[in-house]
């Protein structure tokens, strides 16, 4: 089992072009593909310059104007990742493509993802348009979500797994064994252990590190106790901090046609208040 094809997703953001040297960094550890999908699609701010003007009534010269200034700068963001691309397939001798794409990125990058082991994108927890959810849940694959402000310089060499024993939780910790395998350092996180392995009647977490032991033999485990269930997500992404981990592996618990309604408690508070770089699947 081996990583052979990742796909990041790139934006006019400014943590762009950090998301795309994470995600070289780990085709180098892994010896696969990067590749790096661009979508020419209007950001948040674009999408409201051109609604305040349509609500002023501006005339067809300024919103000629308007279209022109918002593609130049789709322009200039793709050449700019583009050359950086290039860049870092010389510093780190990897295969590399460069994909730009017109459409919406919710349609497009799910797309793109299918055809991938994995899709590094961007997340910004107070988004109106909710992409990293959409993603989540209409990729297939599993997605490592990126906050703007991570602070890491790799990604996959130190891996927090939360564990929980429940079926997303073993989901997201399967698609990640490609990562974990190779990972220098693997901590499993049990939230109230005893709790779900009363409650559900489920092994205890020391199995499940046994089991990941076949896998990678740098795997240790931390049991939290008393943490109050609205503080898990909180729990969880301190305990990452702490250990100094670059990705927190966690199930995601939802329904795709449903998810703002139904999505859990734990998966709701990451991806809201997401601190760490957070590979989930579902």
């Amino acid at each position: 089992m081996a990583l052979r094809d990742l796909i990041v997703h790139l934006d006019q953001g400014e943590s762009a072009g950090e998301r795309m040297r994470l995600a070289a960094n780990l085709a180098q550890r892994h010896g696969c593909r990067l590749t790096a999908v661009y979508v020419r699609q209007q950001n948040e701010a674009q999408s409201d310059l051109q609604r305040t003007a349509e609500l002023a009534r501006a005339s067809c010269k300024d919103f000629d104007r308007i279209r022109k200034h918002v593609g130049l700068c789709i322009d200039n963001a793709a050449t700019r990742l583009q050359s950086e691309l290039v860049a870092l397939q010389r510093e780190r001798a990897i295969e590399v493509q460069w994909r730009s794409l017109d459409g919406i990125a919710s349609k497009v990058v799910p797309q793109q993802a299918r055809f991938a082991d994995l899709c590094i994108v961007p997340h910004r927890a107070h988004s109106t348009d909710k992409l990293s959810e959409k993603l989540l849940f209409l990729t297939g694959r599993p997605v490592v979500f990126v906050p703007p402000d991570a602070r890491t310089e790799v990604l996959g060499s130190n891996v927090v797994v939360a564990w929980n024993s429940s079926r997303a939780a073993a989901r997201s910790l399967a698609d990640a064994l490609p990562i974990l395998e190779r990972a220098r350092r693997v901590t499993v996180v049990a939230i109230n252990p005893t709790n779900f392995v009363n409650q559900y009647e489920s092994l205890p977490p020391e199995r499940i590190i046994e089991h990941l032991r076949r896998h990678n033999a740098s795997v240790e485990g931390i049991w939290l106790n008393d943490i109050p269930t609205p503080s898990t997500g909180d729990a969880l992404q301190t305990e990452t901090q702490k250990l100094g981990a670059d990705l927190l592996v966690a199930g995601a618990f939802g329904h795709p046609k449903l998810w703002e309604d139904v999505m859990g408690g734990v998966t709701r508070d990451l991806l809201s208040r997401m601190r760490v770089p957070t590979l989930m699947s579902y």
